[in-house]
């Protein structure tokens, strides 16, 4: 059985992790993804291990890299030279879909803006991941995922807890979550393309995914549910967290307050408080500001109990209550393993655990995630697929307009 993007063409003009990693599922699901880069490469293959905590990196296993990178070939063009700007045109003229992170500016520059490529490829699908938008005084300011996600999108502000710091996520929280924004735009643009034969611009930035991320708060701070909160001050201290008694802690999910309330006191232990009239209804909890009294009383029924036992305690119950797991916690879930949220990749040294894309498909099995190639490492070969002699590509080589492979250790100058 064939992989659904099986056929399609990609080109892919991308830095650092959103964008990337967009190019890297449209490969997972089978689409022929040719990564350009310059001479230099990608930030991401010399300076982004250390930000992931990652000793030693190299060419063998860099998967900081693979990540945002796997099932991908790769060229290095000088898209400032003759010869590179032609390389990279027929290869536009052949692609379905362009993705690029570049800001429009320099695009603009260098002919590759999508007025430019629209009026000479009409049927090329052209994706943009962008940090502020197309629009307005920002859109050619830099963007991150820090910046742009999670500072100007909310998400800093939004999820704090009121009496504590901001959140500290992991690099790349909003990208990865873009990076799938952007593939259902494309995709759609490409059903679109099928039967218009014209081809569109998606784009999708950080600071709106974050928006679009956050709609529940973005919806109910209109109406007075304000925020940053305090987990002693939410709506319904049912869905919560809580420490346990071995210092661990858990999530519990309760949308139904009035009716789990005397359930759950009768697992922790306090059945002396089913009477308490005020503390049984969620509307006289909020009308009365009891939040932080029913959340003492929870914190302090779980710390009796260690978050194993909490854990199986409510689940005999079926009522919704998982640890609030860290990295390594996940390495071990079998939900996670069986699924295949998490699958190895294959280094020398031993196999790493790497997320895969997060949709599935019936028909085709989770393709197998294999480290990535070395700067261009496909330079020969795709240009060869153009129709360019072995002698032409020497000459572009020696010129400087192309790139041939590069160890990471010749880019870090090591």
């Amino acid at each position: 059985m064939s992989l659904p993007l099986e056929g399609v063409k990609v080109v892919d003009l991308t830095t650092f992790l959103a964008t990337p990693t967009t190019g890297r599922v449209l490969g997972e699901w089978g689409a022929d993804v040719i990564k350009v880069e310059a001479a230099k490469g990608d930030a991401t293959r010399t300076n982004q291990a250390p930000v992931y905590g990652i000793p030693d990196y190299t060419d063998e296993e860099n998967l900081s890299f693979d990540v945002a990178n796997m099932h991908k070939r790769f060229i290095s063009l000088n898209l400032k030279s003759e010869t590179g700007a032609e390389v990279m045109h027929k290869l536009l003229s052949e692609a379905d879909i362009f993705i690029t992170n570049t800001r429009t500016k320099s695009l603009a520059k260098m002919g590759f803006d999508w007025e430019t490529l629209h009026a000479k490829y009409p049927r090329l699908i052209m994706g943009h991941g962008l940090g502020y938008g197309k629009k307005g005084p920002e859109k050619d300011a830099a963007g991150f995922d820090v910046t742009c996600y999670m500072g100007r999108g909310g998400v800093f502000g939004t999820t704090v807890d009121a009496d504590s710091f901001p959140m500290i996520p992991t690099n790349g929280y909003g990208d990865f979550q873009c990076s799938m924004f952007l593939c259902s735009g494309l995709l759609a643009a490409y059903i679109a393309r099928e039967k218009t034969g014209v081809g569109d611009y998606v784009t999708c930035a950080l600071e709106h995914g974050a928006i679009y991320a956050l709609s529940v708060g973005m919806i109910s701070a209109q109406y007075g549910n304000k925020y940053p909160k305090s987990r002693l001050e939410v709506n319904n201290p049912l869905n919560n967290v809580f420490k346990s008694g071995d210092d661990k802690w858990v999530v519990l999910c309760l949308p139904e307050y009035d009716r789990d309330w005397p359930r759950v006191l009768k697992l922790i232990g306090r059945e002396d408080l089913l009477e308490d009239a005020d503390l049984a209804s969620i509307d006289a909890v909020n009308n009365k500001g009891l939040s932080p009294k029913v959340v003492k009383v929870l914190d302090e029924g779980f710390a009796k109990f260690t978050r194993d036992e909490l854990l199986a305690m409510f689940k005999e119950n079926d009522m919704p209550c998982e640890p609030a797991q860290t990295p390594e916690d996940v390495y071990k879930d079998q939900n996670a393993i069986i699924n295949e949220y998490i699958k190895p990749v294959h280094y020398p040294k031993g196999d790493r655990w790497c997320p895969t894309a997060p949709v599935q498909f019936e028909l085709n099995e989770t393709a197998e995630l294999k480290p990535t190639g070395m700067l261009g490492s496909s330079t020969e070969d795709v240009m060869r697929d153009l129709g360019y002699t072995d002698e032409q590509i020497a000459t572009a080589e020696a010129d400087g307009s192309v790139c041939g492979a590069r160890s990471l250790d010749e880019l870090l100058g090591r």
